[in-house]
C-alpha cells in the first residue's frame, strides 16, 4: 500500500508473506517519482528496494515502539490497514481470491468521493 499526506491512496497485492525487493520494483516503482522520499516500516525489502531504485528512503521501527520521528511516520498507512482490518469484519471472512476487490471497495468508501446510491451505482457499472 502506497499512501501519501494528502490520502491519495494505492494498493497493490502481491500474495502471501512477506513482501519482497522484487515485488516492490514491479509495483511501486511505475507510480513513485524519483524525487519521492518513501517512509516504510523497517522490513529489510524496502532498504533494499529503495537503495536498488536510487530513491530516498526513511523508516520507522514500529518493533522498537518507535511510532514517528518528527513529520517521518507510516501513520496514514497504519491507519488505512486499522479501517480496512474494522470494515472487513462485517463480511466474517474474506477470500484472498478477491482481496483486491474488497481493498478498491475501502478505498471508494475513504475517499468520500461517492455519496448518493446514483454514484454508486454508475462507479459499480464501471
Amino acid at each position: 500500500m502506497v499512501r501519501d499526506r494528502s490520502g491519495a491512496t494505492l494498493d497493490f497485492h502481491t500474495g502471501r508473506g512477506p513482501v519482497t525487493a522484487g515485488q516492490l520494483h514491479i509495483c511501486l516503482q511505475p507510480v513513485l517519482p524519483g524525487d519521492v522520499l518513501l517512509i516504510s516500516d523497517s522490513a529489510a525489502a524496502y532498504v533494499r528496494f529503495a537503495a536498488e531504485a536510487r530513491i530516498m528512503h526513511e523508516s520507522v521501527s514500529v518493533r522498537a515502539g518507535r511510532r514517528a520521528r518528527g513529520a517521518i511516520h507510516i501513520q496514514n498507512v497504519n491507519g488505512w490497514h486499522s479501517r480496512f482490518k474494522n470494515w472487513l469484519v462485517r463480511f466474517k471472512g474474506v477470500s484472498s481470491r478477491y482481496l483486491a476487490n474488497y481493498s478498491g471497495w475501502q478505498r471508494l468508501l475513504d475517499a468520500q468521493e461517492l455519496r448518493t446510491p446514483e454514484q454508486w451505482l454508475c462507479s459499480a457499472a464501471r
